[in-house]
């Protein structure tokens, strides 16, 4: 059951791909619609299992990568925070799916279109679900690829191919900070795994080199922190690296509402909790997550006062919204901001 809620979009796709000309486009859509169906309900019983009876559940498949000390798996990590997302992530893909039906029931394309949707779907539960950072990083680029194919499913349109474009450009300066973060990690602790790496943090922490830099002395945590909030930044869409965000808007409105509601931009703050272990040893960064979230939640609500598109609008309010939860992040609330960010993926995708 817990493989079955990944493997089942990434199916659906390569499916509908591979077949759609012989199934057809209701074929396609009853397929991939009734999938999102079953990883919903799938979601509700890991849900009940895992969060509301205590029982966390971590699966290793097989080996990955093995080299001298550089050694990890495809395994799958289901704790509390990995399946809040499993049912936001599936339960705003599901209603996405069904939207899409009516609104796309003329587009000579629609079985692209909702492969494209699936498969965005199963980069996102393979992010969430990961058990060391790597194959998170997979999910993380994953998403971004499929964001580039959604925004630019109307390749026609030359606004839809250069918004495509500025988006994978600028998550490429955020998803190098990540890897470069990533790769820190693995010289620190000498693994990737979030359950060694978390349970060392603590005990390395009496051992960490401090950098010197002009008027700082940057200890590695801070700079492991530093590198992992630049890809924080660049997927969330925080100040400095969020002009994509609005103008990603150029794709199909069910696109806007699958990435910007519920599943692309809340990676990012996603990360935040996942790696709070890390972040809590690092006081400086913290202050300046606080004050990155607090810049982008003003920033980008009083850009959208003066907005005249509505879904420009929208996209500023979801900037803003990511900015009130890295700020949560920020002063150590990490169950605050995905609570918010659990509310955000239902009125968002409401609002498209």
């Amino acid at each position: 059951m817990y493989l079955l809620i990944i493997i089942n979009p990434l199916f659906n796709s390569l499916f509908s791909l591979l077949f759609g000309r012989y199934i057809g486009s209701k074929g396609t859509i009853f397929m991939t619609v009734f999938g999102m169906l079953i990883n919903f309900l799938l979601s509700l019983v890991i849900f009940f299992e895992v969060a509301l009876s205590s029982c966390p559940v971590y699966i290793k498949t097989f080996s990955w990568l093995n080299c001298e000390m550089l050694d990890f798996s495809w395994g799958f990590l289901f704790d509390t925070l990995t399946v809040v997302m499993l049912v936001v992530v599936n339960c705003v893909s599901l209603v996405v799916h069904l939207y899409s039906i009516d609104y796309m029931r003329t587009d000579p394309h629609k079985v692209r279109f909702f492969s494209y949707l699936s498969l965005f779907t199963f980069f996102m539960l393979i992010l969430v679900t990961a058990d060391n950072f790597v194959q998170m990083f997979v999910g993380w680029e994953g998403v971004g690829l499929c964001s580039y194919l959604l925004i630019n499913f109307w390749h026609t349109r030359i606004q839809a191919n250069k918004a495509a474009m500025k988006a994978v450009f600028i998550n490429r300066v955020g998803d190098f900070g990540l890897l470069l973060g990533i790769f820190l990690i693995f010289w620190q602790f000498k693994s990737v795994n979030y359950l060694t790496v978390f349970s060392l943090v603590n005990y390395y922490h009496l051992n960490s080199l401090n950098f010197l830099v002009p008027f700082f002395n940057i200890d590695i945590y801070s700079l492991i922190c530093i590198f992992l909030f630049i890809g924080v930044m660049g997927k969330s869409a925080q100040i400095g690296l969020h002009t994509w965000l609005p103008d990603a808007m150029e794709g199909p409105t069910p696109v806007s509402a699958l990435i910007h509601a519920a599943t692309m931009v809340t990676a990012g703050v996603f990360l935040l909790a996942r790696c709070s272990p890390i972040f809590e040893y690092s006081p400086f960064v913290l202050s300046i997550i606080t004050i990155f979230g607090a810049m982008t939640a003003f920033f980008a609500s009083a850009t959208a006062l003066v907005q005249n598109d509505l879904k420009r609008v929208i996209a500023y309010s979801t900037c803003s919204q990511l900015g009130y939860m890295v700020f949560a992040c920020g002063t150590s609330n990490y169950n605050v901001g995905i609570f918010h960010l659990s509310n955000h993926a239902f009125f968002k995708a409401l609002l498209f």
